[in-house]
């Protein structure tokens, strides 16, 4: 699964390629709300750990266990995770909750830079501890179905297409490309959603 081939005048292997699709996939299923997105979250991150320790992107690598981790829970949250224990609703963030999702960004970003640079081999400490912090804020963020998730990978997945050209993950760059058109639209779509959900409440007050 490791051996190099060209596709589209790219250079790829097969896992980086199937893990391409399955997270495409991902990301089209979060986009519709469909639960189903975290099974293919699964196996992509499961695939992409693979891909991310043969590049030594140690933290990225990490970051796959801990959104498959992470993936159940938010498996189970979209299923049964508001009060009620219905179909999870898209909202949004109080400035509180922003403010406190900045710091957690931030104090990620120096443990991880820290702990990269002093116990790996890696050579972007802290680029790769910055865009990891930001993917952990955004996953959970995403797992409450919290409006700004799509703001966190906007800005991450820019930064990352940058990251992976460096790295010579020519396919992943791509992808992670795709995605920041995917995450415009998803916002887009879950901004939607909200303002619909919020009009039929309006709309049961008045009866």
């Amino acid at each position: 699964m490791n051996e190099s081939l060209t596709l589209f005048g790219l250079a790829t292997t097969p896992l980086e390629l199937l893990s391409f699709a399955l997270s495409v996939m991902t990301v089209w299923l979060n986009i519709r709300q469909n639960h189903w997105a975290w099974l293919f979250a699964i196996l992509s991150s499961a695939m992409y750990g693979v891909v991310f320790f043969n590049s030594k992107l140690y933290g990225d690598m990490g970051l796959q266990v801990v959104f498959i981790s992470v993936s159940v829970w938010g498996w189970y949250q979209w299923l049964h995770g508001d009060d009620t224990h219905e179909r999870l609703p898209v909202t949004e963030l109080t400035w509180r909750g922003r403010g406190w999702a900045a710091a957690a960004w931030l104090a990620a970003f120096g443990a991880l830079a820290w702990g990269l640079h002093a116990l790996t081999d890696t050579d972007v400490p802290f680029a790769d501890g910055f865009l990891t912090a930001g993917s952990l804020v955004g996953q959970v963020l995403l797992s409450r179905k919290r409006l700004e998730n799509w703001h966190v990978w906007i800005i991450v997945d820019v930064l990352y297409v940058a990251l992976y050209i460096h790295k010579g993950l020519m396919l992943t760059a791509v992808l992670y490309g795709m995605f920041v058109f995917m995450a415009a639209v998803g916002l887009r779509a879950w901004r939607r959603s909200m303002e619909q959900d919020a009009a039929a409440s309006a709309a049961m007050v008045l009866k």
